[in-house]
């Protein structure tokens, strides 16, 4: 009981500073994963073996690639393309870029897309002499939507597909078509929300349109020889059951293969600053805080409380994971959270016994995680990148401001997702 009590409040310090962020959550996961081995709850050797490795060089090989595709220009030409779609009709451009982050983000990661795009919403605010705020807004929460539509889209998803035996395809037909009604229904939102506020004058529109988006594409060559690799990558993460191929050997192969090709004098830059190291030690000292949650029998003892309040009853386990994680991720970073959660679920599988029962519970926890850390700014590591770039930029984004969008269009995911989880797995 002891040793429990110790994890847990290294558990909630670790937590506080992450929210805080009275220091780097790189820091404060790592101090906290050291911080169980030198209190003797977990011995090194335990620590580190329950770093999940696939996880972790699944998200370096990710870096990659898209550190190597950003070189192309592609994603600006994508980005103003849109705009001149839109006719530099700032609604229009808000809905299109809402659309085109949601689909990114399903294939890219939330938080790489939303590294890509803000930067390039920005200069699009800037030449139609607009606040760009609620677009940084719209995109961060079409970030969460569609990285959670399938299994390299979200941090959380990630963490769940390496914890399971679900294979990319499983999170396509399982998790798409919830996104798409969310995508829909949020689509119509957004428009009831701004189409009253926004105005531009037709100079500000002209001078966007004269824009060659032709132009911004860098490597012509390098951009063909990423697009054949991504859609094969993809193919392999589709295949990934039938070829028996990590996740991670098949990411990693994908972004080695691009490094020797691409520019040699590029590669230690991308090496040293366009892989994300902070995210990666970030994950590695959560894995070690949340095994000593599970050597001390706490992850046991809530999921015997979750047991004992919806009495293993798949249908009612469902809804309580789904709503429980929605609430929780809107206050506490979707990432960590679901790392807690995952041996809950694990735990939760060896009480009911039922391997198809389980199902909509794992659904239920991807779906909950992921959206519901669209309801505050600090519900998805997304959202604080976002924040990040716009205050860089000179643009100021509270905390209430955030929540009152985020709020709205984070609950109605989670209504949408109870439905869709009755409907589609109890009805």
């Amino acid at each position: 009981m002891t040793l429990m009590l110790i994890a847990l409040a290294i558990f909630g310090v670790t937590y506080l500073l992450i929210i805080t962020e009275w220091i780097n959550k790189m820091l404060a996961a790592m101090m906290g994963g050291f911080a169980i081995v030198l209190t003797g709850i977990v011995h090194q050797k335990i620590a580190f073996a329950a770093i999940d490795w696939n996880v972790i060089f699944f998200l370096i090989g990710m870096m990659m690639v898209i550190s190597v595709m950003r070189q192309t220009g592609v994603f600006m030409f994508l980005a103003i393309k849109l705009a001149k779609i839109a006719k530099g009709k700032p609604l229009a451009i808000m809905i299109l870029m809402f659309l085109l982050t949601t689909v990114i983000s399903a294939f890219l990661g939330s938080v790489t897309t939303i590294m890509i795009l803000v930067p390039i919403v920005l200069l699009v605010a800037s030449e139609l002499k607009i606040s760009p705020i609620p677009f940084i807004i719209t995109m961060v929460i079409a970030s969460n939507g569609g990285g959670a539509a399938t299994m390299i889209g979200d941090p959380p998803n990630i963490l769940i597909g390496s914890a399971t035996d679900y294979d990319f395809m499983d999170f396509l037909i399982n998790l798409t078509p919830p996104v798409i009604l969310i995508t829909i229904f949020s689509t119509g939102l957004i428009w009831l929300l701004y189409r009253k506020g926004m105005h531009v004058s037709n100079e500000n529109r002209a001078k966007l349109m004269s824009y060659n988006e032709k132009n911004l594409i860098k490597n012509r060559k390098l951009l063909i020889i990423c697009g054949i690799v991504l859609v094969l990558m993809l193919i392999a993460l589709s295949l990934q059951s039938v070829i028996m191929i990590e996740t991670a050997t098949i990411a990693m192969t994908a972004g080695l293969f691009l490094l020797v090709i691409s520019d040699r004098k590029r590669v230690e830059h991308i090496l040293s600053n366009d892989i994300d190291w902070v995210t990666i030690f970030f994950f590695m000292g959560l894995f070690m805080i949340v095994e000593s949650l599970v050597e001390t029998g706490f992850i046991s003892m809530i999921a015997t409380g979750i047991m004992d309040l919806t009495h293993g009853e798949p249908r009612s386990t469902s809804m309580v994971i789904l709503w429980v994680s929605g609430v929780f991720s809107a206050f506490i970073d979707n990432v960590p959270f679901v790392a807690a959660m995952i041996p809950v679920i694990k735990e939760l599988g060896t009480l009911i016994n039922n391997t198809e029962a389980m199902h909509p519970i794992w659904w239920a926890l991807a779906l909950g995680t992921c959206l519901g850390g669209n309801g505050t700014l600090i519900g998805a590591s997304a959202n604080i990148v976002a924040i990040g770039i716009a205050n860089r930029n000179g643009y100021h984004i509270s905390f209430r401001e955030y929540t009152k969008i985020g709020g709205i269009f984070a609950l109605l995911a989670i209504v949408v997702s109870s439905a869709y989880l009755l409907m589609r797995y109890f009805w």
